[in-house]
């Protein structure tokens, strides 16, 4: 991390460019980077003998950062689809790697999310022991999740990627419970494992884009909007990255360090991997998965579609069967995960809004809720179901808490839960029909194992026990208290959130349909199918959709004229391809 400062050229720090190539005087999205590394490092050099020296630098940092997230949101230009606040310099020259940041309504709350959640996980989360490595790795994690919603280079997004393995190892391995050690071991072979193949796919990416953009570069802008890779080699591209996001997400079935990971962390290392860490994947999908091989991404949509709805089952399914509440939170993960990667892949404006706005809504709301199950184990040492009972009588406040949280995560309407699944849904039902009638019945399940859950917790008669129950502290009310209140703004006013995130998402579906076989359905039709066609079967499809109003696939293109122009293209490339021996993309 010390080459973050070296990455910045002589008397730059204060030069920085915005997306429409006005100058900013301040870079800001470098600072959220860099203060809560700076905060880290002074947070390790501390002298162990000034605890509270070391606390106030770690909340100054933390502090620090989620202020200028805020900053960020409201200085962030509403209506506008592009990178905003672009801060763009040579890095590694001569091998093409920059120091390029960059934000648009897909990442923005993403970042907002990071810098609040932070300082409230420090503030209202005790570390218990060695108080200063913990908050250090905190604050190392914090720079390291903002750099990767923020990096638009490749192998600078690789870096952060990786580096934010490192803290939530330690974390978990330092501060975890009985079987920590295991679930960090876990934890660091999965994601590793998959960041293996992203780090050759990137160098590929990068090597074989070189002929069309003209240069060697990691840049993903470049990369995505000039190179021209064929229809077998962008899709091995795909899988090489996809696999590393897959992990992250988790997608079934490689969600099983999840559940592990989640029980045997800490308290406040439970709150950032749900909160902010797993969307590293969910986001990975749409910056570098959709937006750089988005042919790719519309060929392998049926595969990733049936994994995302067999984990909404499965993960409902299992934390229905769960007897520990931490880990029944820690399925059901998986399963409102696995709504984000359905909306993702559907390819349409709405479903893919809903997906952003619910990897903000998931963080919000699960996060809350690993929040509420390690104040109630430190209260009572136990997380078994079994063994609690009847707390609504004895902490009302606590109970009512837990109630709204959960009913958050349960998309009851007037929460933020109900808006992201209802927009994936809507949306995803244009385009993966039957996936998506499969996928309503884990709404269903949810509602099952959380009130379940809730009414075996908190409903009853409570035994000696958990008749000395605690009521939520002041402390507690305060930090919980931003969580209900994003849950319940959300839920009622979701306009200001969709305004700034629909623009560069519209972006992102047009630039799939330029590049694929995708047609934008008109709002209101449906198709189950995308059906990939040659040149010559393609003008007879459009001339049989102008007579019979395209009955072969129930779809209409938004945009004919750009659509059309982005299928010949496509065509075209298969057709030479096809005169150099390898096989067109169908």
């Amino acid at each position: 991390m010390s080459g973050l400062f070296a990455l910045l050229p002589a008397g730059g720090m204060l030069a920085a460019e915005e997306s429409s190539g006005a100058a900013v005087s301040f870079p800001i999205l470098t600072m959220l980077i860099l203060v809560p590394f700076i905060g880290a490092v002074a947070v390790a050099l501390t002298a162990k003998s000034r605890p509270e020296i070391t606390k106030l630098i770690a909340l100054m940092a933390s502090v620090g950062t989620g202020a200028l997230s805020i900053w960020l949101l409201f200085a962030f230009e509403q209506g506008e689809a592009g990178f905003q606040f672009s801060s763009k310099h040579a890095w590694i020259e001569q091998w093409g790697i920059g120091w390029h940041l960059g934000v648009d309504g897909i990442s923005l709350f993403l970042i907002v999310l990071t810098g609040v959640l932070f300082p409230l996980a420090i503030v209202g989360i005790d570390a218990h022991h060695d108080e200063k490595p913990y908050l250090a790795w905190l604050l190392m994690l914090q720079a390291g999740v903002m750099g990767s919603f923020l990096s638009l280079d490749l192998f600078l997004f690789f870096i952060f990627f990786e580096i934010v393995l490192v803290p939530m190892y330690f974390l978990i391995g330092g501060w975890g419970y009985e079987n920590r050690v295991y679930a960090a071991t876990k934890f660091f072979l999965y994601t590793m494992f998959g960041s293996a193949f992203m780090l050759v796919g990137i160098i590929a990416t990068a090597m074989l884009a070189r002929e069309d953009v003209g240069y060697l570069t990691f840049d993903l802008v470049e990369i995505a909007e000039n190179a021209n890779f064929s229809a077998n080699v962008g899709r091995w591209l795909f899988f090489s990255i996809a696999i590393a996001f897959a992990v992250k997400v988790p997608i079934f079935p490689l969600h099983t360090w999840l559940p592990d990971a989640h029980t045997q962390a800490p308290t406040a290392g439970s709150v950032v991997l749900a909160g902010v860490m797993l969307k590293l994947g969910t986001y990975g999908f749409l910056r570098f998965g959709l937006y750089l091989f988005p042919e790719a991404a519309v060929w392998s949509r049926s595969l990733w579609l049936t994994l995302a709805v067999i984990g909404i089952i499965y993960g409902a399914i299992a934390a229905t069967m769960q007897k520990d509440l931490k880990r029944l939170v820690a399925y059901s993960s998986v399963a409102h995960l696995g709504f984000i990667i359905l909306g993702t892949f559907a390819f349409t404006t709405q479903a893919i809004s809903g997906s952003v706005l619910q990897m903000v809504n998931h963080g919000v709301s699960t996060g809350a809720l690993f929040l509420l199950v390690g104040m109630i184990y430190e209260r009572r040492k136990t997380r078994q179901i079994a063994e609690l009972g009847g707390i609504q009588k004895v902490a009302p406040i606590f109970a009512a808490g837990f109630m709204i949280v959960m009913l958050s995560s349960i998309g009851v309407p007037g929460l933020n839960g109900f808006i992201g699944e209802y927009l994936i849904l809507l949306g995803s039902f244009q385009t993966a029909r039957w996936w998506t009638v499969v996928a309503t019945a884990g709404v269903i399940l949810a509602a099952l194992y959380l009130l379940w859950a809730y009414q075996r917790v908190f409903h009853g008669e409570p035994d000696e026990a958990n008749a000395a129950f605690p009521e939520l502290r002041a402390k507690e009310a305060m930090v919980l208290l931003p969580f209900i209140v994003a849950i319940v703004f959300t839920g009622v006013y979701p306009k200001p959130l969709l305004d700034r995130i629909e623009p560069s998402v519209e972006a992102l579906v047009t630039h799939v349909a330029d590049n694929s076989a995708f047609n934008i359905p008109e709002l209101g039709q449906q198709c189950g199918t995308f059906e990939v066609e040659h040149a010559e079967a393609g003008v007879e499809a459009d001339a049989g959709a102008e007579a019979h109003g395209d009955e072969s696939n129930g779809c209409e293109s938004g945009d004919d004229e750009s659509h059309n122009s982005g299928d010949d293209e496509s065509h075209d490339d298969s057709e030479s391809q096809s005169d150099e021996g390898e096989e067109p993309g169908e």
